[in-house]
């Protein structure tokens, strides 16, 4: 059972918690008549962002033990708070076998770090910085970002504090494989310039709520960023907390949204038209042996609708572990179901 201070921290970090005392949220404030005046409501919105999620943005430094209560700096990135009590949320691969944290403040303070919980599947760590009632972001809802609309990314590019920069929503729903080779799914690709360092830290949209967690650049192009979606780091967050680790089921399959064809939703009179296409399948793993296929196209999971890999994972929590589930599948026309059990994941992976 969590204690209430743990239990009020995850109420902040997923959303559930918004009213009661909120010293220290960062949050856009109405500028003055003199700004209007001033400045396009383009470049407002950016400066109230920068200004009102600056300051929980925290630049991670990252180091090895090279002997006795002695450390070298071997790596930087990004990282934004979430809770006033120090929780930030970074990259996996940015914390990844650290032995010593350190984060520093907008203000230039800097704080020891201890890693509480990581995972390597969606590329995402908690970390918990040594302070109290610090300024903080508030994780916003990725399902209602749109290609085209602004986002702001704040980070630490090459160790430089604080840095902003622009661009639009260009894709979502991408795939994206992490460093450990793992594919992280339902990526939002954006146009913000992102450089080394910048990991970790927060995209943002234009009311100052956290969309994304910059993850990587592919460096042989111009203007292809990637981030994971907030809704992700809420589930992650919230099962670190809860359990220490994230307890993911494990089904052994890779899958993408897609939708359906309209005359089979029209037939089978589906409530929803998108579903979760699998795009492969491990023979050994627990839907390869229940008779799952490539190209089959997952409906729901007992009876409630999965309209997004986000809603697989969800439905597939600890919950499921070693517990059959009934699974309505798609597969070209033909509507049937699988009864699936699924195994828990390595921790690791």
């Amino acid at each position: 059972m969590m204690d209430d201070r743990l239990s009020k921290t995850l109420k902040v970090i997923t959303g559930q918690d918004l009213g009661g005392d909120a010293q220290g949220r960062c949050e856009i404030k109405e500028a003055g008549k003199s700004d209007v005046d001033l400045l396009d409501a383009y470049s407002r919105a950016v400066i109230h962002v920068a200004e009102a999620v600056g300051p929980a943005v925290v630049g991670i430094s990252i180091g090895k033990e090279i002997g006795e209560e002695a450390f070298t700096k071997t790596g930087a990135g990004s990282g934004v708070v979430i809770a006033p009590d120090g929780y930030i949320l970074t990259n996996d691969h940015v914390v990844h076998q650290a032995d010593q944290l350190t984060a520093t403040l907008a203000d230039g303070s800097k704080l020891h770090a201890a890693l509480v919980g990581t995972d390597p599947g969606t590329d995402l760590a908690l970390i918990r910085a040594v302070a109290s009632n610090l300024p903080y972001a508030t994780l916003g809802d990725s399902s209602l970002l749109r290609v085209g609309q602004l986002v702001i990314a704040i980070g630490n590019p090459f160790g430089f504090q604080s840095t902003v920069s622009t661009g639009v929503v260009s894709a979502l729903g991408r795939a994206l494989r992490s460093p450990q080779g793992r594919l992280i799914e339902n990526i939002v690709q954006h146009t913000a310039p992102l450089n080394p360092g910048n990991s970790g830290g927060p995209l943002v949209d234009s009311r100052g709520r956290v969309v994304g967690v910059n993850t990587a650049i592919i460096a042989i192009a111009q203007g292809i960023a990637f981030s994971i979606p907030s809704n992700t780091a809420k589930w992650v967050v919230s099962q670190i907390l809860s359990h220490g680790r994230v307890r993911r089921a494990y089904l052994g399959i890779a899958a993408r949204q897609r939708s359906l064809n309209r005359r089979l939703v029209r037939f089978y009179k589906l409530a929803k038209e998108e579903a979760v296409e699998v795009i492969s399948v491990d023979p050994q793993g627990p839907a390869g042996r229940a008779g799952m296929k490539e190209g089959d196209f997952i409906l729901a999971v007992n009876d409630q609708a999965v309209t997004s890999v986000d809603d697989l994972h969800r439905f597939l929590a600890e919950g499921f572990i070693g517990k059959m589930v009934t699974m309505s599948v798609f597969r070209g026309q033909d509507k049937f179901q699988l009864e699936v059990i699924p195994g828990e994941a390595s921790p690791n992976g």
